[in-house]
């Protein structure tokens, strides 16, 4: 037995909306068996643009029951049938997340008529609801309305089951299908072709636009994952609406995968991922030549897209760096804006200043102690080359940072057993670097070494 459903609502997803109208018609597959229709309380304002959509009124409800009222009864009409619904992911959230407010847990099999269409009426111009109806010749009395709606869903739902040849029904009813629970337009064949290997995904828009950028030791399970469960939240609903297709790049292992998706989402910057569009570290020193040719060191607020000689988070660990840096190099403290304002310098005093801030000093001499201190701080930074395992048994994988920066990654010959950077970078990919990569490949540096394998 099938439940055909149709709901109005206050909005677009269940953790924050309420249900206006419900409608189920109970189908046998040759005919309406029952009918169940009611108006319902939200127990918040209806929206005005969404009682222009569908004429449903704060009036009209007043007077109506609350969901929880009627939940009983609609438990009893949906919880032994296969529900059924257009666009079935939405309607079922709804129904689910309200019942389960009601002290109801329901669990059913679902079918979406949107997914259906696509399979049994193939190469529609589109799959809405109202178009699908128009094409086949489906009159709906009351659009945007419960019973206009479920009445045609029932219609169209009847003609689905008298045309399908190749046994789309059954088979979306089989254990596992991915009919049940992917977005409705979202081909299955898309998630079948995924390999169970490393690397990263991204999820496109109806226009082809990268939407959500993702990384994998499995691709097939973690996109898989993607799509189980019935969360009410608003990104989730909008997420799967939006997903048209999938497509990925596979990497030999899963550093790999972590290294370019960090990549891709500050490159695509894509809707539906949050982490990592940052930028992490705080603070840098910056180099830079003043008017009379003394180059100077600065600390100043990280900014997006520049490049520091050192990043660090915490203002006091600059600080203590820097003065760490003028005494071993003898800096002027001046110079390096540690000191402002007249009188002598400090570093005079300690010894460190020999004159540059009072131009006693020449800028090439300065320079010179100044390079020294940035060259120090390179040199403390790690450099590693990671060799691992390949996409096939010709090749071996390779990542490159050298003091501090990461360099870039790819595939060397399977024979190349060297850790010499200028033999390696020829066979390498450059990517932009950031602070999440470097945080990722600082543990593989492991007391200096050069050369480090990934840990099983």
């Amino acid at each position: 037995m099938y439940a055909i459903v149709d709901i109005e609502t206050t909005g677009g997803h269940a953790s924050a909306n309420g249900i206006t109208e419900i409608a189920i018609y109970l189908f046998d597959g040759r005919e309406i068996t029952q009918h169940y229709q009611t108006l319902v309380n939200p127990g918040v304002p209806i929206p005005y643009y969404i009682a222009s959509l569908t004429g449903i009124t704060n009036s009209m409800v007043a007077e109506a029951p609350p969901f929880e009222a009627v939940a009983p009864l609609i438990y009893e009409l949906l919880h032994d049938k296969i529900f059924v619904a257009h666009n079935v992911n939405f309607d079922y959230s709804f129904v689910k997340h309200h019942l389960a407010a009601a002290g109801l847990e329901l669990q059913c099999k679902k079918l979406c008529t949107v997914r259906l269409g696509r399979k049994i009426f193939p190469g529609l111009p589109s799959y809405s609801l109202g178009n699908l109806c128009r094409h086949l010749e489906i009159p709906i009395n009351g659009r945007h309305r419960a019973g206009g709606d479920a009445e045609a869903t029932t219609k169209l739902f009847s003609l689905l089951l008298q045309h399908d040849k190749e046994n789309a029904i059954a088979g979306a009813l089989k254990a596992g299908s991915k009919e049940q629970f992917l977005p409705p337009n979202l081909q299955p064949e898309v998630v079948k072709q995924l390999p169970e290997v490393p690397g990263v995904y991204y999820f496109h828009d109806i226009k082809g636009k990268v939407v959500y950028v993702g990384k994998a030791k499995d691709l097939k399970k973690r996109v898989n994952s993607h799509f189980t469960g019935h969360s009410a939240s608003r990104q989730r609903q909008n997420f799967l609406h939006t997903v048209y297709n999938i497509t990925f790049q596979e990497t030999a292992t899963d550093l790999m995968a972590c290294i370019l998706e960090s990549v891709e989402i500050k490159r695509l910057w894509p809707a539906f991922n949050a982490a990592q569009k940052r930028v992490e570290f705080r603070y840098g020193f910056y180099l830079f030549e003043d008017q009379e040719g003394y180059l100077r060191l600065a600390i100043e607020k990280k900014r997006k897209f520049s490049h520091p000689v050192h990043a660090f988070n915490l203002l006091i660990d600059g600080h203590r760096l820097l003065r760490a840096l003028i005494r071993q190099f003898e800096l002027c403290p001046k110079l390096c804006f540690l000191q402002k304002g007249g009188g002598t310098c400090a570093g005079k005093t300690a010894a460190t200043c020999h004159g540059a801030c009072e131009k006693a000093e020449l800028p090439a001499v300065y320079n010179e102690r100044v390079k020294a201190a940035i060259a120090f701080l390179q040199e403390q930074q790690p450099s590693v080359v990671i060799l691992d395992k390949g996409r096939n048994t010709g090749e071996q994988s390779c990542i490159l940072m050298e003091k501090g920066r990461f360099y870039g990654m790819g595939y060397v010959p399977v024979h190349l057993q060297t850790t010499d950077a200028e033999l390696l970078r020829p066979h390498l990919t450059q990517y932009p670097e950031n602070e999440i990569i470097v945080g990722l490949l600082r543990p593989y540096a492991g007391n200096g070494q050069q050369l480090a394998s990934s840990p099983k």
